[in-house]
């Protein structure tokens, strides 16, 4: 309207200008009448040009826009960031998506219209309402939104032939403004992850600012997140170590433009005491951030040499370490398969907690172990496995219907891990809020819905059974196990049973073990060994289940 006003106005004064010129010596009313009919033109040809813009528009939005079979478009959220998610795809010239309408909960702004576009109650567009209209594509632009309410809002749509898009939050656009690009399809990451954690920065700060510090397994899932986290501090030096040369080559060149924070990338053996000496040694850490360890539950029930010898004789060459070398703090990463362990892999992990609690006891070194579930995205989840097989065309693979599992990003994992580590005094084992257990099946549902297939009709579901050592659920207590709560809410004190009275010597029987003989007798006698020190480890699916000891029934 603007332009056509400034348009026209330009016109009758380049016109009016002509007639002055043209009539200035012609007779008076001439003149006159040349003035009227200058008025009158001016105000038809405004209207017209109004008149024909609106009528274009309307056409354009029914037939091009709205008629468009292509890609058309509902955004969920007629808020602020939905117009702007909307303005955002109309100005984007190469963009085929084209928005039919709105959705938002506020009843208030129910039938009403956002620049001719009508905004309806969610719960009335319904599959038939998709179908009938050829909606495609349902875009979720509400700020903050939180991973329960996308939940429910993917739910309400789950068995819709739509894909899903999430705007992303505001401290994200390029420039402060929305583009195109950055409207990407909804993950399984969105649905699990979690409102972020307000960390005490300071504090964390505090307790490692102008440290040196050691990251065992700093090329793996939760030690290369740790190591990066830690170069935005200002620490003196930092000694990431791994016995993976391709995996910490990686983290090297992943974190080329920290290099002026003192990274020492070494190659080095947690097992290898002599070595591990040397690097202590030199090098003097203040802290330890102890991440390394096999974690792999069936190579591990296979293998229970490897587990004892990485995860407990691992853990006690680094910690005595850690003693003898005055270190001041030694945080260790555990996990909730520590917990009532139904497999080697948890249970030499539960040894690991228990040798640190006892040497607090011992040492001037302050021992604190954490202790949290699966995180997304790590090397060998369950996520990139289900990503990785409907790449093949499936079936995804679940070991039971009713298995599940909590999940934790990775660095809300490490996040804690830190101020945890900082707020330790000693002798603590952390336990982080997972939030709510995730059914694996139906975690395998979403992700084909996600991938714009449908199950079981594109990818289907195949149960496989249960792997040896394997939990139908995981915990994060103990049976006897209370909590005390801490200044963050995500984080408690676990009070943790006491090791049994001879856990030292058999501790070392267990790490200097004798392999001669039967390999399969060999495994035996291990898991005997460290079913005495850990009398909760009872064998799940496992061969090793026939070492479990039968409680006398209460009478």
């Amino acid at each position: 309207m603007e332009k056509v006003l400034q348009a026209n106005l330009l016109y009758m004064a380049l016109i009016g200008a002509f007639y002055w010129i043209s009539l200035k010596a012609s007779f008076e009313s001439v003149f006159v009448f040349g003035k009227i009919l200058l008025l009158v033109h001016f105000f038809f040809n405004t209207m017209v040009m109004v008149f024909l813009r609106i009528f274009y528009k309307n056409i354009y939005d029914s037939f091009v826009v709205g008629g468009s079979l292509e890609n058309r478009i509902m955004i969920y959220g007629a808020g602020s960031s939905g117009v702007i998610t909307y303005n955002t795809l109309r100005n984007d010239k190469k963009s085929k998506g084209n928005v039919f309408g709105f959705m938002d909960d506020n009843k208030n702004k129910v039938g009403k219209k956002i620049n001719r576009v009508k905004i309806y109650d969610p719960k009335l567009v319904t599959k038939e309402f998709i179908e009938k209209h050829n909606i495609t594509e349902i875009i979720i632009s509400i700020q903050k939104i939180s991973s329960a309410r996308l939940h429910e809002i993917i739910d309400m749509y789950s068995d819709f032939p739509v894909n899903f898009k999430i705007v992303p939050s505001v401290d994200k656009w390029l420039n402060g403004d929305l583009t195109i690009q950055q409207i990407q399809p909804v993950n399984i990451e969105d649905l699990l992850g979690r409102t972020p954690i307000d960390l005490n920065k300071t504090s964390i700060l505090s307790g490692i600012e102008n440290k040196v510090i050691l990251v065992t397994g700093a090329a793996g899932s939760i030690g290369s997140e740790i190591s990066r986290q830690l170069m935005t501090y200002n620490v003196k030096k930092l000694i990431l170590l791994d016995q993976a040369e391709s995996d910490l080559y990686e983290l090297d060149n992943s974190c080329h433009i920290h290099k002026d924070k003192g990274c020492h990338y070494v190659i080095g053996d947690v097992r290898n005491e002599e070595r591990m000496e040397e690097i202590i040694k030199f090098f003097k850490p203040n802290l330890i951030f102890h991440a390394a360890a096999y974690k792999h539950v069936p190579l591990m029930e296979a293998n229970p040499y490897e587990s004892v010898m990485t995860n407990v004789k691992g853990t006690k060459v680094v910690a005595d370490l850690a003693v003898k070398y005055k270190v001041e703090k030694f945080v260790m990463i555990s996990t909730d398969k520590a917990v009532n362990p139904t497999n080697v892999m948890g249970a030499t992990k539960r040894i690991a907690e228990l040798y640190a609690s006892h040497l607090n006891k011992l040492s001037s070194t302050q021992f604190i172990v954490t202790r949290f579930g699966n995180v997304l995205g790590s090397n060998g989840s369950v996520i990139p496995l289900f990503k990785r097989q409907i790449r093949e065309g499936g079936p995804l693979t679940v070991t039971h219907k009713d298995i599940t599992r909590y999940f934790m990003t990775i660095p809300e994992a490490c996040q804690l891990v830190l101020e945890a580590g900082v707020m330790g005094n000693g002798g603590e084992v952390f336990v982080f809020d997972m939030g709510k257990s995730v059914k694996i099946f139906d975690l395998a549902k979403k992700i084909i819905r996600l991938s714009g297939l449908s199950y079981p009709n594109d990818i289907d579901i195949k149960i496989v059974g249960l792997r040896p050592g394997e939990k139908i659920f995981e915990e994060l207590l103990l049976n006897d196990e209370t909590t005390i709560e801490t200044h963050h809410p995500k984080i408690k004190i676990a009070k943790a049973r006491q090791p049994v009275d001879d856990f030292i010597d058999k501790l070392e029987i267990l790490i200097q073990f004798n392999l001669d003989g039967n390999p399969d007798d060999v495994n035996m006698s291990m898991v005997s060994i460290i079913k005495d020190l850990v009398p909760e480890y009872i064998s799940q699916n496992s061969v090793f289940s026939t070492l479990d000891k039968i409680l006398p029934l209460e009478e």
